[in-house]
Parts: C-alpha cells; structure tokens; sequence
C-alpha cells in the first residue's frame, strides 16, 4: 500500500486545531478533492463514529465511508475509508508552546482492475499534492 506523511507547524492551539480536522463536515473546507460529506453519525468516545463522502481525484468520482478507529482528543485520530479508494489517514498532534506539531500518515489501496497501473501512478502523485495542500489549508484556517 503507498503511504505518504507529510507535517506542518501551526500557530495554533492543539484543541482548536484537532476539533477543526476531526469534524468531518469541515472536510470540504481543508481537503482538495472532496466534495460532499453526508450522513455523519458521532459516538461520544469518537470511535465508531461514521459519515459518506464523495471525493474526486484524478478527474474520476468515489465515493465511500469513513469510520473513526482510534480517538484521543487533541493527541491522534485515526479513519479508514472503506469504498472506491480504501485508505487510512492517521493525524498526529504535538503541542508546544502556543503551537501545534500536526503530523498526517495517509495509505490507501487503489483498484487497480479499476484504474490499472498508470493511474496508480498520477494517483499516487494527486494523493501526495493534496496533502501539501490539506496541511496548508489547515494552516491557514488556522492561523487566519
């Protein structure tokens, strides 16, 4: 499975910064290539929690779930996707001072019977942009 890490310094407090990503329907705001997020179902304790989206990457259209399997406020999050682009995205944050370290782990399996060989490739390369751009986002919501 391609993995990709990627992490930003934010000027920011941890809490705020953790709320922000782990609301989902704020995803349309900070990630590239979604476009819908709907029937969110919260638990209290965050695992277990689920919610649909519709994600676009490499000019092609997913859609699928994502479910909450590791929640520990303003420390680490972890989702799975299940349908179209299985992946996991495991964001880690580490505060200091008035700043927050935000580190983000994203694997994910592309179906190749369905894309083949070549668009794994601009996947792999459309996947890791966006990452750039979903820290950055992050960062300036944040810092704005």
């Amino acid at each position: 499975m391609p993995k990709i890490e990627r992490s930003v310094t934010i000027n920011a407090l941890v809490k705020k910064i953790f709320d922000y990503i782990a609301d989902p329907k704020l995803q349309v705001e900070w990630l590239p290539g979604m476009i819908e997020v709907k029937d969110i179902k919260q638990t209290e304790q965050g695992v277990g929690s689920t919610y649909k989206f519709a994600y676009k990457v490499a000019g092609m259209r997913f859609e699928g779930e994502d479910t909450v399997e590791e929640y520990i406020p303003n420390k680490k999050m972890v989702t799975r996707s299940k349908g179209g682009i299985e992946s996991s995205w495991t964001w880690n944050f580490e505060p200091y001072n008035d700043k927050t370290k935000v580190e983000v782990i994203v694997e994910y399996k592309v179906p190749i019977p369905v894309l083949g060989k070549i668009a794994e490739a601009l996947v792999l390369k459309q996947t890791e942009r966006e990452a750039d751009h979903a820290l950055a986002n992050i960062k300036d919501k944040m810092e704005g």
